[in-house]
């Protein structure tokens, strides 16, 4: 079924799982979608064509484009082919994310480094391309898919829910600065997913291996962190991506002024809304005794 009010959408990270799913069922929902990706040319050229086989027949319009978070100017330019051939860009999903799994002090500095910068400071160089046109349309919708597991840390996971942590504080950061320009901010924080995305089949692992080995005392905890993991699947199900996926597709089509500051898509009941709204009254607690409450844009 076609959306009411269609709308020109770039998804980061859009080659594989909730990426690729989101970008599918927008497009199928009426917008007109912008699948970005590195490397159309040479390794994800098979994935970029299977996303336009998959959208042949939507009601909407699916493109691909090319889009490194980690180039400013790879943003630049996206963000510029976008606007030139829709005339303008209504909502950035920020999806484009890297997993890495393995014990805290195995992981070097300089790996860290790079776990922050793709999770966190590649939405910022998004951010850089995309909030000019917004601020001059004076409307647009940042939505931010961050992590459940930033609000209750699991083990082996430090530097990916350190920089999704980051991630959600760059999107509440922001959301301060860009709601008196009409821009809105939704926080999308999926569950915990073990099949259908490529997070833990591509997961990145320690480059010190004598470290992880010395936590001999862990190890089997390390040693059987999937199975682990699969025991929060409610009814011993695992999840089912595409319920991210539809969450996107519900908030793009809500009308402005009616999208939630805060949404959660989660088959292994993570929990994350405990905290959620914990977190918004006291956003809304500190916004009052500030006197800043305009920065909110609703209030």
């Amino acid at each position: 079924m076609s959306t009411e009010i269609p709308n020109t959408v770039l998804v980061t990270g859009a080659g594989t799982g909730m990426g690729a799913l989101a970008s599918i069922s927008l497009a199928e929902a009426g917008h007109r979608v912008f699948a970005s990706m590195r490397d159309l040319q040479g390794r994800n050229a098979e994935k970029a064509q299977h996303l336009l086989d998959r959208a042949k027949g939507a009601d909407g319009e699916l493109s691909v484009v090319e889009l490194d978070v980690l180039s400013e100017d790879s943003a630049v330019a996206a963000v510029e082919e976008v606007v030139g051939r829709a005339g303008g860009l209504d909502v950035v999903v920020h999806n484009a994310a890297h997993l890495l799994v393995g014990v805290t002090e195995a992981f070097s500095p300089e790996e860290v480094i790079r776990a922050f910068d793709v999770n966190a400071v590649g939405a910022l160089r998004v951010n850089r391309a995309v909030l000019p046109v917004m601020r001059s349309q004076e409307s647009g919708l940042l939505l931010w898919v961050g992590s459940g597991t930033t609000r209750a840390i699991p083990p082996f996971l430090a530097p990916y829910t350190a920089a999704k942590a980051a991630f959600d504080a760059f999107a509440d950061s922001t959301a301060w600065e860009v709601a008196a320009y009409g821009i809105e901010t939704t926080v999308l924080m999926p569950g915990v997913f073990t099949h259908g995305t490529a997070h833990f089949a591509n997961a990145a692992f320690p480059a010190d291996t004598e470290r992880t080995a010395a936590y001999d005392k862990i190890a089997p905890f390390l040693a059987t962190m999937g199975e682990d993991t699969e025991r929060l699947m409610v009814d011993g199900v695992s999840a089912d991506p595409q319920i991210v996926a539809d969450e996107i597709v519900r908030i793009v089509g809500l009308p402005a002024g009616q999208r939630p500051r805060r949404a959660v898509a989660d088959g292994s009941d993570y929990g994350a809304e405990i905290v959620n709204g914990a977190a918004e009254e006291l956003r809304l607690r500190l916004a009052r005794r500030m006197g800043v409450t305009a920065l909110l844009g609703r209030l």
